[in-house]
C-alpha cells in the first residue's frame, strides 16, 4: 500500500470513530471530526500532512495517486 492510500484510510478510519464516539459519548467529538477535515484541506493546499511522516515509519511506500481519470 503506498502512502497515499495509507493517508485515506487513516483519515477514513478516524472518521468512523469520531462519528462512534460522538453517538456514545459526547456530541463535543464533532471538533476532532472538524480537525481532521480541516487537516485534510490544509494539506492539499501546503503539501504537509502529518501522516505522511508516520506511515512512513512503519514502511508504506511513495507511489502514485489512484483517483486518476483515465
Amino acid at each position: 500500500m503506498t502512502i497515499e492510500n495509507g493517508v485515506r484510510v487513516m483519515a477514513g478510519f478516524m472518521i468512523l470513530v469520531s462519528v462512534a464516539l460522538v453517538h456514545f459519548v459526547s456530541p463535543w467529538w464533532l471538533l476532532f471530526t472538524a480537525f481532521i477535515g480541516l487537516n485534510l484541506i490544509q494539506s492539499a493546499f501546503t503539501g504537509i500532512c502529518p501522516a505522511n511522516a508516520i506511515l512512513r515509519k512503519f514502511g508504506f511506500k511513495d507511489g502514485p495517486a489512484r483517483c486518476s481519470i483515465p
